[in-house]
């Protein structure tokens, strides 16, 4: 039998850490590890290059949230060993945002039918549940628009920052959604009764910045979200600009010939907010319309479904308020129970069995 010296068992087992140590030593980096990183590099690349156009063209909206909920986590965790792919990132975090707006809008709409029954215990109790999923909703969209603004190194406090150059027409649109995710998160946070603490100073930043994306390439989302900061906040809409209700109407119709209609779900928030149901009840129709003649545009598909979620929401609100239950399929695009003959809709309960 062998027996190795103190000495000799420590020069073989320094031997497998050579190669490493000495790839550390000429990175300068020590969180560089040489399996790790690497992966990181090639997870960020791909979801770059192929998971995200892959998810933008999906037409399942619960899907593309649940996969944003996924990856999250497992795509920034090599953070520690690599730079943060914040453009990527940006798009995980708003779809993950997605899924828990999907719990919030479910105890809304719970919420309303207690409501509507007079059960004040339920209703109060699912009151709670979609704050909390709101202030849920709204950390995660804040997040996701600080990953959009750092992806493109821009300020949106810099008043006089310049807008950024956009390399392909995704990081024009990353940006864009970046930015309307931003606003989004207000909205969330005002309904969680701030339980996210999210900056009401977005809302004119992201104003600013809109303006550096066309907005008729992009189906008037850019004009749109202009349009609600100007109703929110009245004093960020310049002189002599149209009224935000003519900006909102002209945008709709530029959503439907780009085939992104995403300026419309923007609208329908505008039309609740503000307690406009005649503009309300004519953008849930206008949507409705628009599916037997709109070319959808196929590179970003998820957009426009997304959107439709928003409108089929704030029908499924209406309706749940004041019938008691969601917009049955054969009434969506109308917020009244009577067809144009004056027939009401009686429900098949042998459909039911």
């Amino acid at each position: 039998m062998i027996h190795a010296t103190p000495m000799a068992l420590l020069r073989t087992l320094a031997r497998p850490l050579a190669a490493p140590s000495l790839l550390v030593a000429m990175t300068g980096c020590s969180s560089f590890h040489p399996i790790y990183t690497p992966m990181g590099d090639v997870l960020a690349s791909y979801s770059e290059a192929n998971a995200t156009p892959y998810t933008m063209q999906m037409w399942d909206s619960r899907m593309a949230c649940t996969q944003g909920e996924a990856l999250d986590p497992l795509v920034y965790s090599f953070t520690r060993v690599t730079a943060a792919p914040d453009e990527t990132g940006s798009l995980l975090m708003e779809l993950a945002a997605n899924c828990s707006e999907l719990e919030a809008w479910e105890a809304e709409l719970d919420y309303l039918r207690a409501d509507y029954a007079g059960d004040i215990p339920a209703a109060k109790d699912a009151r709670e549940r979609s704050k909390r999923f709101n202030g849920e909703t709204a950390k995660r969209r804040y997040v996701a628009f600080q990953r959009a603004m750092a992806a493109y190194n821009y300020d949106p406090a810099d008043e006089a920052a310049q807008c950024p150059v956009f390399i392909e027409e995704r990081d024009e649109l990353t940006f864009l959604l970046g930015l309307l995710t931003g606003l989004q998160a207000i909205v969330n946070d005002a309904n969680s009764g701030s339980l996210a603490g999210v900056p009401r100073n977005i809302a004119p930043q992201a104003e600013r910045a809109a303006q550096c994306v066309d907005n008729e390439k992009w189906g008037g989302i850019p004009n749109a979200l202009r349009a609600m900061v100007w109703l929110l906040i009245p004093d960020t809409r310049p002189d002599q600009s149209p009224d935000p209700w003519v900006v909102f109407d002209n945008s709709a119709q530029l959503g439907i010939d780009a085939g992104i209609r995403a300026s419309m779900a923007l609208q329908v928030v505008a039309a609740e907010t503000f307690g406009r149901k005649d503009v309300r009840e004519t953008v849930i129709a206008r949507f409705v319309e628009a599916e037997d003649t709109i070319d959808v545009w196929d590179d970003y598909r998820l957009v426009d479904t997304v959107a439709g979620d928003v409108i089929e929401f704030s029908s499924d609100k209406y309706w749940t308020a004041n019938y008691g239950h969601r917009t049955p399929p054969n009434r969506f695009g109308s917020l009244t129970e009577q067809d144009e003959a004056g027939s009401v809709e009686v429900m098949d309960l042998d459909g039911l069995l």
